[in-house]
């Protein structure tokens, strides 16, 4: 019947067994952990064990149990083939120390280096250019862009294959779903460490399975910070993957160095056919193939664009006159390789400008923004190891405002040999690199990054929405429309004494948690030549420190306890002409709250930096924030703002139980927890209002993910991502008391990005200058989410996520409190580069809370929406 007993041998898979030894350990002698751990594999309804498949390949739900079961007692013996493996788990170790199967291949770089790695994709030597990419997420999109034709793909993120490869399904317009092309681009990929176990509600297979399905070679266990680092100091290199075969013939190729450069790789990635796409949509286009991406054509007939497709080398200007106008698609390689392309792109432009033709708008994309370049006489260089990731600055030339983009390409425009009648419009804020030109008089404009996105940010994305505009209108001017938005810094106001709000007495929820940043506060404070006085009562800090310790110390510092009375009071001594409020954790935003109302900052004239006081209750007042947030259209829970306990009864009856209470105001989620019940509704309630002057009761999501992002803007709408965090436990558990992660473990592409663009749209919309801390919860079955809550200051996690990114948070914020502009600080990491970036971590941090009880009596031990721990 199936069942395994006492008394029936099991014989395990061989990447089970591992290789012989004189006496087996306790794990694999009968009876032991391994035979318990066989046994729940082989009796799962998901997964069982084939001699032809291996240990871990999902069965089909037309596969019955037993079926499954009668598999193993024909699983091979213990002298089976050394050489068979299992297809979904190549490589897999377990966890470390175990004996699993394994088989390498060997990392050959052009200048000698040999790194060996575990195989987890198809076992076959290939040889292309290796080069790296940043992004954290979006490896399916990544290995599916066709512009890494012909390259070895080295993922700096150390971790991939956690949320596994999704199904080859097709959207409405017959484009692949979660895929940027048909299949995988990239010659092979190497990673650091290949996750076994995926986890994500939309995964269908192990990334192994996949990269074996599409016959692609994939290594693991090798150094990607010496390759990236090498490769950044090198540049691109020739490099080979090579495995010892089986058995060797006298005759078998040896694989050799190539460059994929040579090869015209966008003949090869372009459609062979023209192809349409949203077949009676208002605006008609006609697309140059050389590698488009599938959410290029996506993003174009979202906006109601018939998207003709054509190949790589078709004559364009006596096509034009049956379109609207004309878009160049990106692609991989060299540029010079597409001169047929080239060639008949300027035969539009000239017949355009001779009048032979009417004027119609050409919109490039990377390969498509160096193509027109040398249409219009421009040449192109090799970068030394290109831009590929998902966190590359851009300034719009015109406007002044920088953009977060992705980006993946080699080669660049050399924006200096351009004619007098174009202009540069785009330009790296790091390597000064050209990012786009446009015309000056024509509707001819281009891009070099991605502002289709899939992988990465879609801040860019209204370029799409400028030339279908164009398409309506080729006589309105761009330049309008490109300049909109430009930042016109206020007249200078006197200031030269900052009173700065410190961290508060101890307690949980204030005092040591926010140290750091207003440490970092007074170091940047004093850089910028101003007295700072510092108001704090907690001796045991370093921002209380008369030394400083390594850092200039406050002018002056009152040990006083951080109330509207007492700072009144310093106030009315020192005189300052500004105040920070934002560094204090909740104890001082609700004294600057205090202040505003009191009108003591109007009676002496002193002007709040960074975050206005409206913005800040905003988000601290839980009725005002709902309103916000429905303004945008952007998902709360339900819920309803209470100022008495019958109140909050009548919204449970409109929610129904478990709800959540949350208190407005309030230090580390005091006074908030779940209720079951109207009994535990009323006790709770009472407690919260007895502390809190309102409560918000919402509907429960506990279960679902928490995940929350460090967010930075500055006043001239500048906005970026510092860092995502995903807490281990699910919601109901306060972030202080839960294990964090950063980055995330379990997001997609499209929901790290979902979530990150609605953190920017809800800053912005909010008006907070400075850092602030947005908290979601994201059901862990679907992407619907709900935003929990916003931080308009340094929080505890701020603190996280500084050391864990080494982007100094608070130290940026207090300098954009004083107005100055993100692109115009210095990366104090590199010391050569912007302030405004995304980090892109290659390492992981995890944050375990502390909780020091045993100090206290009859204390619950039981962690829930209320803080307990005293630090991590």
């Amino acid at each position: 019947d199936g069942r395994i007993t006492d008394s029936q041998p099991v014989s395990l898979p061989p990447c089970a067994r591992g290789p012989a030894r004189t006496r087996r350990p306790r794990l694999c002698r009968p009876g032991g952990t391994m035979r318990i751990f066989a046994a729940l594999c082989l009796a799962s309804s998901a997964y069982a064990y084939s001699p032809s498949v291996g240990l871990g390949v999902r069965r089909s739900a037309a596969t019955p149990v037993a079926a499954s079961h009668s598999r193993v007692r024909d699983a091979p013996s213990m002298v089976a083939d050394p050489r068979a493996k299992p297809e979904a788990f190549i490589g897999s170790t377990f966890g470390s120390n175990s004996a699993m199967f394994y088989r390498q291949g060997t990392l050959v770089l052009e200048d000698g280096t040999r790194l060996k790695g575990v195989s987890f994709g198809y076992e076959a030597s290939v040889s292309g250019e290796i080069v790296f990419t940043t992004g954290m997420v979006g490896y399916p999109e990544s290995l599916t862009d066709p512009s890494y034709r012909g390259q070895i793909l080295v993922m700096t993120y150390p971790i991939i294959g956690n949320y596994g490869v999704p199904e080859d399904d097709e959207d409405a317009w017959g484009l692949p779903r979660f895929f940027e092309s048909d299949h995988v681009q990239v010659a092979a990929l190497i990673v650091s460490d290949y996750s076994h176990h995926h986890s994500h509600w939309n995964s269908r297979r192990s990334l192994s399975q996949w990269l074996n399905q599409q016959k692609v070679p994939a290594l693991y266990g090798i150094d990607t910070r010496l390759l990236t680092k090498k490769i950044r100091a090198k540049g691109a290199l020739r490099a080979y993957i090579e495995f010892e075969p089986n058995v060797k013939l006298a005759e078998a190729p040896q694989v050799t160095f190539e460059d994929p450069n040579l090869r015209n790789l966008a003949a090869e990635v372009s459609t062979k056919e023209t192809k349409v796409y949203g077949e009676g949509n208002k605006h008609k286009i006609l697309a140059v193939d050389c590698g488009v991406k599938a959410n290029i054509i996506r993003s174009l007939v979202q906006r109601d664009a018939e998207v003709t497709l054509v190949p790589w080398d078709t004559p364009l200007a006596p096509l034009m006159d049956k379109f609207d106008g004309l878009f160049l698609s990106n692609g991989p390689g060299n540029p010079a390789s597409v001169q047929v392309t080239i060639d008949n792109i300027k035969a539009v432009m000239d017949a355009q400008l001779s009048g032979e033709a009417p004027v119609k708008p050409i919109f490039g994309i990377c390969l498509g923004n160096q193509m027109l370049g040398m249409a219009a006489g421009a040449t192109t260089f090799k970068l030394p190891f290109g831009n590929r990731g998902q966190n590359q600055p851009v300034i719009n030339l015109l406007s002044r405002r920088c953009v977060i983009t992705p980006q993946n390409h080699g080669y660049a425009l050399d924006a200096d040999k351009l004619p007098e009648d174009w202009e540069a419009l785009f330009q790296n804020r790091n390597d000064d690199s050209n990012e786009g030109i446009m015309h000056k008089t024509k509707p001819w404009f281009t891009a070099q990054f991605h502002p289709e996105a899939k992988c990465g940010p879609s801040d860019t994305s209204f370029l799409f929405d400028l030339f279908l505009e164009t398409l309506d209108n080729p006589d309105k001017p761009i330049r309008e429309a490109l300049s909109a938005g430009k930042y016109v810094a206020e007249e200078e106001k006197p200031l030269t004494k900052v009173l700065l709000l410190g961290s508060g007495g101890l307690s949980i929820g204030q005092a040591g948690e926010f140290d750091y940043s207003g440490s970092q506060a007074i170091k940047a404070l004093k850089e910028e030549g101003l007295e700072v006085v510092l108001i704090n009562p907690n001796i045991a800090s370093v921002q209380t420190n008369k030394d400083g310790q390594g850092q200039s110390p406050a002018d002056r510092v009152y040990l006083l306890p951080v109330t509207p009375e007492f700072v009144e009071d310093v106030i009315k001594r020192e005189r300052p002409e500004g105040i920070i409020l934002s560094m204090g954790g909740q104890t001082g935003l609700n004294c600057g709250i205090a202040l505003e109302k009191r009108g003591i900052l109007e009676k002496y004239n002193v002007r709040v930096l960074g975050t206005q006081v409206d913005a800040i209750e905003a988000t601290e007042d839980r009725g005002i924030f709902s309103d916000k947030l429905n303004e945008i259209n952007e998902r709360i829970a339900p819920s309803f703002a209470c100022n008495t306990v019958d109140a909050a009864i009548a919204a449970s009856e409109k929610i129904g139980f478990p709800l959540m209470i949350r208190s407005a105001f309030a230090l580390g989620g005091l006074g908030s927890g779940l209720c079951y019940d109207k009994a535990q509704l009323l006790s709770m309630a009472r407690t919260a209002l007895a502390s809190s002057p309102q409560i918000l009761v919402e509907k429960s999501l506990k279960g679902w993910k928490e995940v929350e992002y460090e967010v930075v803007r500055d006043a001239a709408d500048n906005c970026i991502t510092v860092c995502n965090m995903e807490n281990f436990d699910a919601l109901g558990v306060h972030t202080g008391d839960s294990i964090v992660i950063a980055p995330s473990q379990t997001l997609t592409d499209e929901e790290y990005h979902m979530l990150r663009t609605t953190a920017i749209k809800v800053v912005r919309h909010l008006g907070i200058v400075g850092e602030c801390n947005i908290q979601y919860a994201l059901d862990p079955d679907s992407q619907d989410y709900c935003i929990i809550e916003v931080n308009p200051r340094l929080s505890r996690s701020s603190a996280l996520a500084s050391k864990a990114t080494g982007y100094p948070l608070a130290f940026v914020a207090a300098k954009l409190a004083l107005g100055k502009l993100l692109p115009d600080l210095t990366n104090s990491v590199t010391k050569s580069t912007t302030a405004c970036f995304e980090p892109s971590l290659d390492y992981i941090v995890v944050k375990v809370p502390r909780w020091d009880l045993s100090k206290f009596e009859r204390v619950s031990r039981e962690i829930g929406s209320a803080l307990k721990s005293g630090g991590g």
